[in-house]
């Protein structure tokens, strides 16, 4: 017969309840398990290439060959406008930031559903999810610099301080993808037919921005409509930074404000349905 030692010290209990608040995100906590986010991006690269025959070359190759089919096709064959620019650098400075805007929302949108197994086991912030998704797609958009910097030296475009711009373009880049792609991760949960209708959604999307064509092939009375778009003045403002052309800041505002506030509308819902993720998922 075993008795209860009731003299030996009980172990601390911790207790995790929902932060009040309109948005309650608690970015301290999500700082303290920025290990664990770095862990889940560097995941998601060694994945998606491993057991490859090229590796990390399809980083290289997948833009590459973008680039030469937009280039014969808008370029050579419907003779696209390219405001005055050599086309393969005018499409290339505009599918850069799409490609890394659509790789960030089509893997940050099916990364809460995909991490099933995680969710369910352990707690740790949920926005981590999305977040490291996000920031695996920036290894290739790294890549993808070099075959930027070959145009450029190719038709003897150079490098001026305009080209610092990329850095916080990059910061609003992600702001939009994740403010999509955070909402559209919840939703995936809750609604699993949303994973068929993203890649429709971003194959509409990517032609409703111009980034085989110039903002101005637009009507004008219709350019305000197109504004709308956030990714219209962050390619176009990409454009300006690489290539040195005037920045057209009305877009970029315009851009600012739309990508913030999706941004906010998705992480209000993310939390609203986060404590149901390890229930549904």
């Amino acid at each position: 017969m075993s008795t209860t030692d009731l003299s030996a010290p009980s172990l601390p209990v911790r207790v995790i309840e929902p932060r009040r608040g309109w948005l309650a995100i608690n970015w301290a906590e999500i700082w303290r398990y920025r290990e664990l986010l770095y862990f889940l991006a560097w995941r998601d690269v060694t994945i998606r290439y491993k057991q490859t025959v090229l590796g990390v070359l399809w980083a290289f190759i997948q833009p590459f060959i973008k680039l030469v089919v937009f280039s014969v096709i808008f370029g050579g064959l419907a003779k696209i406008d390219s405001e005055g620019y050599p086309y393969p650098i005018f499409v290339f400075a505009g599918l850069l930031p799409w490609q890394f805007f659509s790789e960030s929302l089509s893997r940050s949108s099916s990364s809460v559903a995909g991490s099933a197994n995680l969710i369910t086991k352990v707690y740790f912030p949920r926005l981590i999810v999305p977040l490291s998704s996000a920031g695996a797609c920036l290894v290739d958009f790294a890549i993808s610099f070099a075959i930027l910097f070959g145009l450029m030296l190719w038709y003897g475009v150079p490098i001026t301080l305009s080209t610092l711009a990329i850095v916080p373009l990059v910061v609003l880049t992600i702001l939009a993808a994740l403010g999509a792609g955070i909402l559209l991760s919840a939703f995936n949960v809750a609604y699993r037919d949303f994973q068929y209708l993203v890649p429709f959604g971003i194959q509409i999307w990517f032609f409703l921005t111009p980034v085989v064509y110039p903002v101005r092939a637009i009507p004008q009375k219709w350019q305000w409509l197109l504004a709308l778009n956030p990714m219209t003045g962050i390619v176009d403002a990409y454009r300006s930074a690489i290539l040195g052309k005037p920045f057209v800041w009305e877009n970029m505002a315009i851009s600012i404000v739309v990508a913030a506030a999706v941004f906010l509308a998705g992480l209000f819902y993310f939390r609203r349905m986060e404590s149901s993720f390890a229930d549904v998922v």
